[in-house]
């Protein structure tokens, strides 16, 4: 990939040079272009998304060991059920919910990754399989998981076929991804949910500021429990869930 941009930055200097530009602005120009440099961003974006693939499987294994206990959960919330039913209640809801948002956000997640897997080969991007996973993997964070799927493709794209291939990368991403992940999923998320498309992204921001890209992934379902516990569960406190909810007061 470096030979190509290193290909590109000649012809770059090359077009300079036909257009009257003194060979030695064009040097300067040239000397001043750092592949260091540009393969230390490349390698800081790979990072980011390799720390985000590390929470997804520590989320699939957290959820494995809970799986593992589910036998004996219920009888578990019946027990509980006999003290604070109000809590119980909640907590039952909020299990139902998050099982909505997987299955929406996974749904939603295998026809992007199918979409774009396809883009990406008749585009000729080398190993759209590995993007198309990657689209899928970043579906999981809300509104915005879509950008973290672009820069990989996208960067490739550049030192593939340069700025126009990229171009068309983003534009094709856009149209695709942007209208399901940021227009039509969060309407249908938060239909099942009951949370507003204003909520999930506040959701985002403030949970990814307190645990960082965990907070992106979990977003979601941390914030459902959050409702469960200091809306639901209380009694006192129903006012609020036509401000919190996409749903009435019972």
């Amino acid at each position: 990939m470096l030979i190509g941009l290193a290909a590109m930055v000649i012809d770059a200097t090359q077009r300079l040079r036909d257009l009257g530009i003194s060979s030695g602005e064009v040097h300067d120009v040239a000397s001043g272009f750092d592949l260091g440099r540009l393969a230390d961003v490349l390698t800081s974006a790979l990072s980011g998304v390799l720390g985000i693939a590390s929470s997804l499987v520590f989320i699939i294994m957290l959820v494995l060991f809970m799986a593992v206990d589910g036998g004996t959960f219920p009888r578990q919330l019946t027990d509980a059920a006999r003290v604070r039913p109000g809590m119980v209640s909640a907590l039952v809801d909020f299990g139902r919910d998050t099982r909505r948002y997987l299955v929406v956000s996974t749904v939603f997640g295998i026809i992007v990754a199918i979409l774009d897997t396809i883009a990406l080969d008749v585009m000729d991007i080398p190993a759209p399989l590995l993007w198309g996973l990657l689209a899928f993997l970043t579906n999981y964070i809300p509104n915005i998981g879509f950008v973290i799927g672009l820069i990989p493709p996208a960067l490739l794209a550049l030192l593939e076929g340069g700025p126009g291939l990229m171009l068309a990368v983003i534009v094709v991403y856009s149209v695709l991804n942007l209208i399901i992940q940021s227009v039509i999923q969060p309407r249908v998320v938060g239909d099942a949910v009951g949370l507003s498309t204003t909520l999930t992204f506040l959701s985002l921001v403030f949970w990814s500021w307190v645990i960082g890209p965990l907070g992106a992934i979990l977003a979601v379902p941390v914030s459902l429990l959050v409702r469960a516990v200091l809306v639901d569960a209380d009694p006192c406190n129903e006012w609020l869930r036509p401000l919190v909810a996409n749903r009435p007061v019972e």
